[in-house]
């Protein structure tokens, strides 16, 4: 496996270890139902009193949850790739069309997984590699002359593709020979972390190319001749840019290989192996630090208030193919999956077990409610996104400035995922977590 050191978000990993929290523990079965109905409601249990056995059963689906996800994740990034190699066969309009739809595709599972990222460092150290945004594309190849890069960035237009050797500060780094191994050595090259050489994004521009549309409508539009060689063929340096797909594609596929092997489960020393043999309230607590997390700092904060306060499509998440829409949608997801015990797989099997749900559930039944309804809530505010997207006005023109209808809309987002933040913590602190502290991101909201 490839690892290349990376400048994470080690906070996470800092602030999760001041709240307290550990690892998770082993399976046991869930509580049996009682024989026969009362006609009165049985009473909470105290805040903070979790039955042992019970809480383990929820680790311990969550594993099961987590490999699910990231195998799912992993075959449909086999898939993608598989689309890569037929369009780098024969590049035309209809090969590039069905590779792009591939990519999209296996967003679906991957931004399911966001949630798993905060509070399990494994994933938190490994997933800048995988997913960090946004990048400065000068980095990899051709750019318009419009082209902005971030601020102080010595790596922000040294176009890998077109040239063997780049030249970052005072540094010139050997780039004739395009592998997974050297891409990976590339990322935050120069110390900045608009340097970004591998991932899902990386692979969107490379099939999108830039959308230099700003916050008009319209995504990118590379043309399929980028990849052609001899007669028709566009943008110059074109078996580098081959290249480069295939390998970047390729170093998504092992990475994504490595973090199922950390879930697979009845392995004895690997990551969910350690998870399942901590006392089961730190597993507990990683769960709900994650959804809070990924719904506040992250979601709320960094891939929805940076972007709409700027009025920069420059700063949403899936900037290249107009994909933003759905990846938020599906971030939400997640942390609605993590806490209702569900998935449902790319196959269309649902995946359901012991749950969050049902421990708040039984400790506070309104405080299982509440979180219920926000988590409901929130969703429903992303799907106006998205259907708005469907219908053509897609997340980049919302957040334009003087679009006052489509700025509400993603003020709603924000602020329904801020009240279900509330609401997480409110039921950590009946399962006796009282310091959640979920990452801000450093945002006030």
């Amino acid at each position: 496996m490839i690892r290349m050191p990376l400048a994470t978000a080690s906070l996470l990993a800092i602030a999760i270890s001041l709240a307290g929290c550990g690892e998770g523990k082993d399976k046991a079965a869930a509580p049996q139902a009682p024989a026969a109905a009362s006609t009165t409601a049985p009473a909470a249990a105290p805040a903070g009193q979790v039955d042992e056995a019970a809480a383990k059963a929820v680790v311990a689906h969550y594993a099961d949850m987590v490999f699910a996800v990231y195998s799912d994740a992993e075959s449909t990034a086999k898939t993608l790739q598989t689309a890569v190699d037929t369009f780098l066969a024969n590049p035309n309009d209809e090969t590039l069309k069905a590779a792009r739809t591939a990519w999209i595709a296996a967003r679906v599972p991957y931004l399911q997984s966001e949630v798993f990222r905060f509070g399990n460092t494994i994933i938190d150290d490994w997933e800048g590699q995988v997913n960090a945004w946004p990048l400065d594309e000068g980095l990899i190849d051709y750019v318009d002359k419009s082209y902005e890069h971030a601020l102080g960035n010595p790596g922000a237009n040294a176009n890998i593709i077109a040239n063997n050797e780049i030249q970052v500060g005072e540094d010139k780094i050997d780039v004739k020979e395009i592998t997974p191994e050297k891409l990976a050595s590339l990322n935050e090259l120069g110390g900045s972390e608009a340097n970004v050489a591998t991932g899902y994004h990386a692979i969107e521009f490379l099939l999108w190319g830039q959308d230099l549309n700003g916050t008009g409508p319209g995504a990118g539009n590379r043309p399929a001749s980028d990849y052609l060689t001899g007669d028709g063929a566009t943008g110059g340096h074109n078996e580098r840019r081959r290249t480069y797909l295939r390998a970047v594609t390729q170093l998504l596929v092992s990475d994504l290989e490595e973090m199922v092997g950390n879930w697979k489960p009845n392995v004895e020393d690997n990551y969910r192996a350690t998870l399942e043999s901590e006392p089961a309230t730190d597993g507990l607590r990683k769960m709900l630090f994650g959804m809070g997390s990924l719904s506040l700092g992250e979601l709320a904060g960094e891939r929805m208030k940076v972007s709409l306060e700027a009025n920069s499509p420059e700063d949403e998440h899936d900037c290249f193919s107009d994909n933003t829409h759905n990846s938020q949608f599906y971030d939400a997801k997640g942390i609605r999956n993590v806490y209702l015990g569900e998935y449902t797989r790319v196959d269309g099997t649902k995946l359901t077990g012991a749950s969050l749900s049902s421990l708040v559930a039984k400790a506070d039944p309104a405080a299982d409610a509440a979180l219920k309804a926000d988590l409901a809530a929130t969703e429903a505010k992303i799907q106006v996104m998205v259907d708005r997207a469907n219908d053509g006005e897609h997340y980049d023109q919302l957040i334009a400035a003087g679009n006052d209808k489509g700025n509400q809309i993603v003020r709603d987002a924000i602020a329904a995922l801020v009240k279900q933040t509330g609401s997480i913590e409110a039921a950590a602190g009946k399962l006796g977590i009282s310091d959640l502290n979920p990452d801000s991101a450093d945002h006030e909201f």
